[in-house]
């Protein structure tokens, strides 16, 4: 068993371990592990990290991620390293400067060693791209890892990082940690800042979040990551979630939506071992109850299509009027984004509101909501997504991670915890999920998850 994060955060404050030995081991297991399964990209030189290593061990420490090496998600900058984003288009671009959450970590103490692989622009729930190839899943290298956040994923589950940060739209921090066995989660909206650019009102869709091998190691990251910036509206305030993550969950009521009444395909055996791993709730004193869904699911679809649309060509529009080759995907987006009128993004917003409101509802009879992590199990790692699942014809190229969106589209917390091994020896994850601004509830459900399972 991996040592976890704050494990070694204490070694080297005790001085039981030095940030150069550390530094070592992970170089050494990057080396062994990662040509099989490419999860981590544009490495740092090994020279350079022990030697930045070398000096973290003979000066103060900064905080709690004092001498551990992190490697950031390929769609953000962190200074002196390419931000890709999977493209050709910006396969040579140097960052100059570290994103907000970058600073963060780095000013807790982090030694930033390099990338994390990543889709192309961060589209798509399956981690392949021009300028890397694809990342592969941690259990089966045939396998895709699941993305955007596939490469951080993999890297944790392989023993290559033993934290990560990454990004979810679409699922891109849940649906990598199911198909890996570990932790990923979405937090809340506006508990972790992006970026102080662009237009900070309108595009409330994304969010970054922490990665981890268990829950404490996520709540002391998303300590770091999370707070106000003065720069950026809509914001949570800061508070802190480690020192709240041991706590009582008997007595807690939680809602299993399935497959949403039937109206999400999933592949079989995804409701079975996700239902088999419900007693462990059980066994913690909670109250597991199936639930009936409280809003169609074409309507979330409906509104979600076109706020994602929305945002995305506002992104990654002006990418393609400058002539940069963008994936067919990307494209249309793109084109999806611009055909809409004020009066359809006006429309889908009033059904993301009105399912705010059922959805809260339902937080008035239960604690927290589960659904699985994904609708198929991991694919071969060649295909660009699964074009049917149970024999339902995909119409889109992620309408095949649908069972992500009723999250999604109201920004709430949630925690995919791993929920066991198909028939194929592949994993899956539950998503459980809790009312808007209580991400410690969820935390601690998923703190108690994971010891019932060690």
């Amino acid at each position: 068993m991996y040592p976890t994060a704050l494990e070694l955060s204490a070694q080297i404050a005790r001085r039981n371990m030095s940030a150069v030995e550390l530094m070592q081991a992970t170089l050494t297991r990057i080396a062994a592990v990662n040509p099989g399964v490419n999860a981590i990209v544009s490495l740092r030189d090994p020279d350079e990290l022990r030697a930045e290593a070398g000096a973290a061990d003979q000066t103060p420490r900064k905080g709690w991620l004092h001498g551990i090496p992190m490697a950031i998600k390929d769609l953000a900058d962190v200074q002196g390293l390419p931000t890709t984003q999977g493209s050709p288009a910006f396969a040579g671009s140097v960052a100059a400067s570290d994103d907000l959450m970058v600073q963060r970590i780095r000013a807790a103490g982090a030694i930033i060693i390099g990338k994390t692989n990543t889709p192309e622009f961060g589209l798509g729930s399956h981690t392949f791209n021009p300028v890397f190839g694809p990342t592969r899943n941690a259990f089966d290298p045939t396998k895709s890892a699941g993305g955007s956040s596939g490469g951080a994923a993999v890297a944790l589950a392989t023993g290559m990082l033993c934290l990560a940060d990454g990004s979810d739209m679409m699922g891109s921090l849940r649906n990598p940690a199911g198909w890996n066995g570990v932790y990923g989660f979405r937090p809340t909206w506006g508990r972790v800042p992006g970026e102080p650019t662009g237009d900070s009102f309108l595009h409330q869709l994304s969010t970054n979040g922490p990665m981890a091998r268990n829950p404490a190691d996520i709540a002391a990251l998303l300590d770091t990551m999370a707070g106000p910036d003065p720069r950026l509206p809509l914001a949570l305030p800061f508070t802190p979630m480690l020192p709240q993550i041991d706590a009582p969950v008997a007595g807690r009521r939680i809602g299993w939506l399935g497959d949403w009444g039937g109206a999400y395909a999933m592949e079989p055996g995804i409701l079975a071992t996700c239902v088999a791993a419900l007693h462990r709730f059980q066994t913690l004193g909670c109250t597991v109850v199936p639930v009936r869904p409280a809003f169609p699911a074409p309507l979330l679809w409906q509104s979600w299509t076109i706020l994602r649309s929305w945002a995305v060509a506002a992104s990654l529009g002006p990418s393609l009027d400058q002539g940069h080759a963008l994936k067919p995907e990307a494209v249309w987006e793109i084109e999806q984004g611009r055909a809409l009128s004020a009066s359809d993004v006006h429309a889908a917003s009033v059904i993301r509101s009105d399912w705010f409101r059922a959805c809260a509802a339902m937080f008035d009879q239960y604690d927290a909501l589960l659904l699985p992590s994904a609708q198929v199990w991991p694919f071969p790692v060649e295909w660009r997504w699964p074009q049917t699942i149970a024999g339902v014809q995909m119409d889109t190229y992620h309408r095949w991670m649908e069972v992500v969106i009723p999250v999604s589209l109201i920004g709430l917390p949630c925690l995919c915890v791993p929920a066991g091994f198909g028939a194929a020896g592949l994993p899956i994850g539950l998503q459980l999920i809790g009312r808007r601004g209580d991400d410690a509830a969820v935390l601690q459900l998923g703190q108690a998850w994971h010891h019932a399972a060690t």
